[in-house]
């Protein structure tokens, strides 16, 4: 069974916000000559990377809400210039949609198991049809 990691996105007001600079890095990327990957750099490394390897996903919280997911492709550990060992998480470049999973604010990120994860938006039917505000209040109410 796979596992996952969740992480808070720092800087988004929105599921557009985190598609355009995914998109971002991913043109530089092509630019440069490189696969479209993303990649997240963190200074903790997971020690359950194997799990992680098989099929696992990392979930962004944007305001509060699950909101979306990357396929987690691969980890890479490294040294920084200043002589830090950080973490690189490599990401899939497309973002899927998930049902909105209310979250509260923590530091880092953590380990999301498969029976804790938000189901893809587009595997629920019409409901990507809604409009986000109202999706959103449904899911707080525990409708989604």
């Amino acid at each position: 069974m796979a596992l996952h990691l969740i992480k808070l996105c720092v800087g988004a007001d929105s599921l557009e916000d985190l598609r355009e600079w995914v998109s971002e890095r991913a043109m530089s990327a092509i630019a440069a000559g490189l696969e479209p990957h993303t990649t997240h750099t963190t200074r903790m490394v997971p020690k359950r990377m194997e799990e992680l390897l098989d099929g696992g996903s990392f979930y962004w919280v944007i305001k509060g809400q699950v909101q979306a997911r990357q396929k987690l492709l691969g980890i890479e550990t490294f040294t920084d210039a200043d002589g830090i060992q950080r973490c690189r998480l490599i990401l899939d470049p497309s973002v899927v949609e998930t049902a909105g999973q209310p979250r509260r604010a923590f530091q880092g990120w953590r380990y999301l198991p498969q029976e804790d994860v938000p189901r893809d938006l587009d595997s629920l039917g019409g409901v990507a049809e809604l409009p986000a505000d109202l999706r959103r209040e449904l899911s707080e109410l525990g409708l989604l």
